[in-house]
């Protein structure tokens, strides 16, 4: 069994929160504003992301953002090395996606397979004008063609290194550490 060595916190709850008003404001101008623009938060930690640049967003151009939350359990291309009985939380998305701008969140962008299945599934849901990737943590090491419009900052990891974030949400604490996976 592999475990997680916290070596550093490489944000605290200020960078986080920096990050998230920058990428606010850099989605705000790529798009011209953001009629038609709507967040699909990956579960998990992508929701409470893209519900706070959702509240940044809003108090900037006065407006409210639907956030929608997917799951991309089904997606996987792993799914059959995981269980034969994978937990499925639901997606939850209530606004239609034909000829939006969907910004997809998430919290670490790795190989890029979870957001190649989050493509698969925003597809099977409509024909969004364009999709769009912003993600806390860039760390590197892709597998699949897929890079972030918008990221908090970029980390070089390796392979034997893993990175976590942490959000008031659900940990109780706003920080991203690094660590060794032995």
């Amino acid at each position: 069994m592999t475990t997680f060595v916290k070596k550093n916190v490489i944000m605290d709850a200020d960078a986080m929160r920096r990050a998230i008003v920058r990428i606010s404001h850099e989605i705000i101008e790529k798009n011209k504003g953001v009629e038609n623009v709507v967040l699909v938060g990956i579960r998990t930690r992508g929701v409470p992301i893209a519900e706070r640049l959702a509240s940044v967003i809003g108090d900037i151009e006065k407006v409210e953002i639907p956030v929608g939350m997917l799951d991309i359990t089904l997606y996987r291309d792993d799914l059959s090395t995981l269980a034969y009985n994978p937990i499925v939380h639901g997606t939850e998305i209530d606004m239609d996606l034909n000829g939006k701008t969907v910004i997809l969140v998430d919290d670490v962008l790795y190989t890029g397979r979870t957001i190649r299945a989050a493509l698969d599934a925003i597809i099977d849901m409509g024909r969004p004008k364009a999709i769009q990737l912003a993600v806390l943590i860039d760390r590197g090491h892709r597998e699949l063609p897929i890079r972030a419009d918008f990221a908090g900052k970029n980390v070089p990891t390796s392979r034997k290194e893993d990175i976590k974030v942490c959000l008031a949400e659900q940990d109780e604490i706003d920080e991203v550490v690094i660590g060794d996976l032995e």
